[in-house]
């Protein structure tokens, strides 16, 4: 067939392939509104992709005219359409609980992410349903007890310590240092030390930060899962990520055998399920399921990539936040300062920490008046009556808002107030429904209790080892999705020594 008989094959289908195209993009028009409804929202959608191109250059925007949807509307839930995809975004907290608490196959499914079981792989946590759900979450119960936490204490101090200084050596008097990505790594580091302890190498930790990095780029980039695009490394680097991961769990079954004691979490998870099965060998019972090491891997990556991003907004917002705020800066330093010393040389015991009580109150009012995660994207597994009047459609992704939850209820929530959490006033008892930072239901942070530990422990050693001095510009304190919420000049500060000298003891 020569050129110009394709040519003329080409003209005389191209109105029937453009009648085809009209068609398509006209059936997709009247599916979205059909499962619109009602609802606030977009009348016309771009063909195809929805408003994925303004939601990825300006996040922020996107979602806060999605909750003034959901508010103006009074309905409390708007609607969009996302590369092929119909979502809600939900501001309302009391249908917010109702997607939390129903996770199951014929209700909610948690994805983390739009197209998370594509990027993180199909055997994570947040998968999980039922039995099965409960099982692996008292299997990583034994990770967090008390004498758990009290180890991975010591590792958060040396990381956080030797960051710090390394801030200082970094800063200038004339020209403010920027913390995002310097707090990432920090997290990166104390994430890898405590999950993986000693059996990642240094070269690992490099190749390790390279994926992470790749992983972190692909989130936020469009879903084409093609070579050349963000989205492909993204999914490539975490299979690199569980590989790694799983490599250190292979590891830590030979020296937990070997009579060793735990010194990090994949120690205390195989310590513990070693111990199951030598318990069921000694009664006789058969023994209890193995999970596989590239399994667990995920799981691990699945506990980093939750520590990892949310920690990082955290961190930066306790600076923020207490630079704004000096009398509540003043209270935490005198707190700390009647607890522990930088100069004593030793650390910060498990005991002390619990007497902090108004640096508690002034990290669970960081993630109140922050939270990281803004939203905790859902999936119709099926079609479900959130309300008398509308049913979610099979397929569409739910995007409970816990930013919006963070809003409503709480004593004048738009003010950062820590005494909100004090004994006298227990807000965090009396709007516990409101405050969804950490999720709700089956599916809620089994890791919450490390978390604030972390952000404890950096406030308290940031504010007395450090004298800080925000760069202030128009907009800094504006929300910016990277994917959680940071500020959007990255939190510039200027830096300096406050302690007399760095504790030698903790590295």
């Amino acid at each position: 067939m020569d050129g110009d008989t394709i040519r003329r094959a080409l003209a005389a289908s191209g109105p029937y392939l453009l009648c085809c195209v009209i068609l398509l993009v006209l059936l997709e028009q009247l599916s979205y509104l059909r499962k619109k409804g009602p609802l606030p929202g977009p009348h016309l959608i771009v063909p195809f992709i929805g408003s994925a191109v303004p939601m990825i250059r300006h996040p922020t925007r996107f979602w806060e005219r999605q909750a003034a949807l959901a508010k103006s509307s009074g309905l409390g839930f708007s609607a969009d359409y996302l590369v092929g995809r119909f979502i809600l975004f939900i501001r309302s907290t009391e249908l917010s609980h109702k997607v939390f608490s129903n996770v199951r196959p014929d209700a909610f499914h948690l994805i983390g992410h739009p197209f998370g079981k594509k990027l993180f792989g199909e055997h994570n946590l947040i998968y999980m349903f039922e039995q099965r759900h409960k099982d692996l979450r008292r299997r990583i119960a034994p990770n967090f007890t008390p004498r758990a936490l009290s180890i991975y204490l010591a590792i958060q101090q040396r990381v956080i310590l030797s960051h710090l200084r390394r801030w200082l050596e970094l800063s200038s008097p004339s020209k403010p240092l920027r913390l995002r990505l310097l707090c990432r790594d920090l997290n990166l580091e104390t994430s890898q030390t405590v999950f993986a302890g000693p059996y990642l190498t240094p070269a690992a930790r490099d190749q390790f930060n390279r994926d992470y990095n790749l992983f972190n780029v692909g989130l936020m980039a469009i879903p084409f899962d093609f070579p050349g695009f963000a989205f492909r490394r993204a999914r490539l680097a975490v299979t690199r990520l569980i590989q790694t991961l799983s490599g250190c769990v292979s590891q830590s079954k030979d020296r937990m055998r070997a009579g060793e004691e735990p010194s990090c979490l994949v120690d205390f998870w195989m310590h513990d399920s070693l111990r199951e099965i030598a318990e069921a060998a000694d009664s006789g019972a058969p023994p209890p399921p193995e999970t596989g090491d590239l399994e667990i891997g995920g799981h691990l990556f699945d506990f980093l990539f939750a520590a990892q991003d949310a920690s990082t907004s955290s961190l930066l917002w306790a600076v923020a936040l207490l630079e704004s705020h000096p009398e509540v800066l003043e209270k935490v330093r005198a707190e700390v300062a009647a607890l522990w010393s930088p100069e004593s040389g030793k650390p910060i015991g498990a005991e002390q920490l619990r007497e902090m009580r108004y640096t508690e109150a002034v990290a669970r009012e960081v993630v109140r008046f922050r939270p990281p995660a803004t939203m905790v994207p859902h999936i119709a597994g099926e079609p479900f009556p959130l309300t008398e009047w509308y049913t979610i459609p099979k397929g569409a992704i739910v995007f409970p808002s816990a930013y919006e939850s963070s809003f409503q209820g709480f004593t004048e929530p738009d003010r950062f107030d820590p005494d909100r959490f004090s004994e006298e006033r227990q807000e965090d008892r009396v709007y516990k429904r409101n405050f969804l930072a950490f999720g709700a239901g089956p599916h809620q942070c089994v890791g919450q209790r490390y978390a604030i530990n972390h952000l404890v422990l950096f406030i308290a050693m940031f504010v007395s080892l450090i004298d800080f001095k925000r760069h202030r510009t128009d907009g800094c304190d504006d929300i910016a999705y990277v994917p959680t919420i940071v500020p959007k000049d990255e939190c510039q500060v200027y830096l300096s020594q406050r302690c007399t000298r760095f504790p030698s003891l903790l590295m």
